[in-house]
């Protein structure tokens, strides 16, 4: 849709657009919600943890790792064909899901086919692929209809959706079907298609109002009305050589953010621009008058019909609000980009390891040393952590957008410091489960996981636009949401190795091993009355030990993670001291007097 003057700032067309994008990533989270059936679907079909593991992972490997591609896609051609192929795709994989729980294993079959694994692998990928495809468009639409003052809160917003999506689906199975997994897939694969429907008429960029266009920093947006020139008092163009990076002397205003660390300016466009002169333009004032007449000088020159840089589209489209613009090679080869790669590498691995097993570590704590272990109280147990995993994701989402909008706007600090703080509540909370020992504790930690990985998601696409820039944000964002598929890939399958380490073995005879059998002997009664599996040989029943390692590795790469956000938050707040520096100097240099001087004449 073509806008012949931009809709304001807050008007109904951009909250609709605003609203249905929240709406959208509402129905993409539900890679989230893998814990609350996820233990069920492996009693059911006979899956070890390590299976149980690929199949969760293969849903996290078609979010993240389509997201280059899908950037790429809405970056140049729009949200809809993206929104179009969630639809199918959401569709198709919990349709097939539920398909095989309710097909289950054959009467003669132990365990699950490798054709049949494969295919359930493949659902939970396509399951994958239509929740980034609506995540994707709705952050892109969301972040380009909305200034950078306001960018993280929204942003914020809306992927707080994805956060809440595994909530508000197990919330509806709960309370509509409870303890029955296979309508609970069935509400999965029509309430998440279903927003994509919606989203395909309503997500869409919304340009800017010319007035936001102009918030380079301090300096005013200069507009130029053609009518106001004249023969008779022609406008006057000033050009100065484009030597430095400051907007105030000639328009380039690509370190507005403080980019003065070589990283975040794209070494082409610096190269294209450095010898470049650039116009800027005093209008004409009718009565004005002149206190001095214009020296002669080769760099000046008097034109019509020329507009200024920054009155380009052009130049808009390549340095909107400043940011720098940098994609490609460009990104590949910039320490920033490996820099927030590996944070996000470490913590989003540590959350999504835990997000996944979450349900086995409750069944865990639940089983050890409960001779009365009930399969329908350990799942309730499970929807009681997804759930509260689920709403504080949302709220870490929300939160860390109004702290790093408030960071930057009124503390005057960089929002890469409030990684700091992400890293922080990843590190706590590692270390509070590792400390639980009874199920009734686990929710603690699960609120303060939700949190922090809330807080990850909510932030680093925001950081994403400040070091990179806003033109090619979803592309590069893609590449940046690689790091979960590589981190939750590698954390994932060492606890689910871990879990199956610590499986049930051959029987001892002390106290202990005995009390376990007692435990899987009621799992095995119960499971027989609900007409459930009865192969309990996958189910950890020791409790803290089936995961403890596990978590010790991750609170290490936590750690690690937090020494890194200090330096990234460090090096910004010194770039910006700097920027701040140099454009105070060159701004006293450009308004400082012009003094003249009159040569005596040669008599």
């Amino acid at each position: 849709m073509t806008y012949t003057h931009p809709p304001a700032l807050f008007s109904a067309v951009r909250i609709a657009t605003l609203f249905t994008s929240l709406l959208v990533s509402l129905g993409s989270g539900t890679n989230y919600v893998f814990s609350a059936y996820g233990p069920q679907l492996s009693a059911r079909l006979h899956l070890s943890h390590t299976q149980m593991n690929i199949v969760g992972l293969s849903g996290n490997i078609g979010v993240y790792g389509t997201a280059p591609v899908w950037g790429w896609i809405v970056d140049h051609k729009g949200p809809r064909s993206l929104l179009a192929l969630a639809f199918v795709t959401l569709l198709v994989g919990y349709t097939g899901i539920r398909h095989f729980f309710d097909e289950g294993l054959p009467a003669d079959a132990k365990d699950i086919s490798t054709l049949t694994f494969l295919t359930l692998v493949l659902c939970s990928f396509l399951t994958g692929i239509g929740g980034n495809g609506g995540l994707t468009s709705s952050i892109n639409s969301t972040a380009k209809s909305f200034p950078d003052h306001l960018r993280a809160t929204v942003v914020g917003l809306v992927i707080s959706g994805f956060g809440l999506s595994a909530f508000l689906f197990s919330t509806i199975a709960h309370v509509i079907f409870p303890g029955n997994t296979s309508e609970f897939l069935l509400v999965l694969a029509i309430g998440t298609s279903l927003p994509m429907v919606l989203g395909f008429f309503f997500v869409r960029p919304i340009p800017l109002p010319h007035s936001e266009y102009g918030r380079l920093g301090e300096a005013p947006e200069v507009i130029v009305d053609e009518d106001e020139f004249s023969s008779e008092s022609p406008a006057v163009f000033h050009r100065e050589h484009n030597n430095s990076h400051t907007h105030l002397l000639g328009g380039h205003a690509s370190d507005e953010d403080g980019f003065l660390d070589e990283d975040h300016l794209d070494p082409s466009f610096e190269r294209r621009h450095e010898q470049q002169t650039t116009d800027y333009v005093v209008p004409p004032s009718r009565g004005a008058l002149a206190l001095s007449p214009t020296r002669p000088d080769s760099s000046r020159h008097r034109s019509r019909g020329s507009m200024t840089a920054r009155s380009r589209p052009d130049f808009e489209d390549k340095l909107l609000d400043g940011a720098p613009n940098i994609r490609g090679k460009a990104l590949a080869s910039s320490g920033n980009f490996w820099l927030l790669f590996v944070m996000c590498s470490l913590l989003s691995g540590t959350g999504l390891m835990y997000i996944n097993n979450v349900g086995s570590i409750s069944q865990a704590l639940f089983a050890k040393g409960n001779p009365d272990f009930d399969d329908r109280k350990a799942a309730q147990w499970q929807a009681t952590q997804v759930s509260t995993v689920s709403v504080m994701n949302c709220l870490g989402r929300i939160i860390i957008g109004m702290i790093a909008d408030s960071t930057k706007n009124h503390l005057r600090l960089p929002r890469s410091l409030c990684i700091c703080l992400v890293a922080a509540g990843f590190i706590v909370s590692q270390l509070y489960v590792h400390a639980v020992e009874d199920v009734s504790d686990l929710w603690k930690g699960s609120a303060l996981l939700g949190l922090a990985y809330g807080g990850l998601f909510g932030l680093f696409p925001t950081i994403t636009i400040e070091w990179f820039g806003l033109p090619h944000f979803s592309e590069n964002w893609g590449f940046v949401s690689l790091a979960p598929m590589l981190g939750g890939n590698i954390f994932s399958l060492m606890f689910g190795r871990n879990l199956d380490a610590h499986a049930p073995a051959e029987p001892a005879g002390d106290a202990t091993a005995a009390l376990a059998n007692a435990t899987a002997a009621a799992l095995l009664a119960v499971r027989a009355d609900t007409g459930a599996p009865s192969d309990s040989s996958h189910q950890c029943l020791q409790g803290r030990e089936c995961y403890a390692g596990s978590l010790m590795f991750t609170t290490a790469a936590c750690t690690l993670a937090l020494a890194l956000s200090v330096y990234a938050g460090w090096r910004d707040w010194r770039n910006d001291r700097r920027r701040e520096l140099l454009l105070r100097a060159r701004h006293a240099q450009v308004h400082a007097p012009e003094v003249m001087w009159d040569a005596p004449e040669d008599e």
